[in-house]
């Protein structure tokens, strides 16, 4: 039997845009439901629906606590988290989702 995963994801509006930091068991659904705009939340306000950033775990409890980890960095950690790993801020969705 496969384990579940987790997700630690950021999304960005832009290249230096605003971010959003989520949590998830399901990343492809769940950034699909963020593309789409299909929760009224921050991210739909803001139009904030690019994956430049995700991180897997085995466990709920370490995926939430690294969300709480990242959401309490400030806004140039964070970059340098994206770019280390992203340097252009490419969309990861399409990747991930086979698009």
């Amino acid at each position: 039997m496969r384990s579940k995963s987790f997700y630690v994801y950021i999304l960005a509006s832009q290249i230096g845009g605003t971010l959003y930091i989520g949590v998830t068991g399901d990343l492809i659904r769940r950034i699909a439901q963020h593309r789409l705009k299909l929760i009224e939340s921050f991210t739909e306000k803001y139009d904030v629906t690019k994956l430049v950033y995700f991180e897997q775990f085995d466990a709920p409890e370490n995926a939430i606590r690294r969300e709480k980890q990242l959401k309490k960095w400030n806004r140039a950690w964070k970059i340098r988290l994206i770019e280390e790993n992203n340097p252009n801020w490419d969309d990861l969705y399409p990747g991930i989702a086979g698009a």
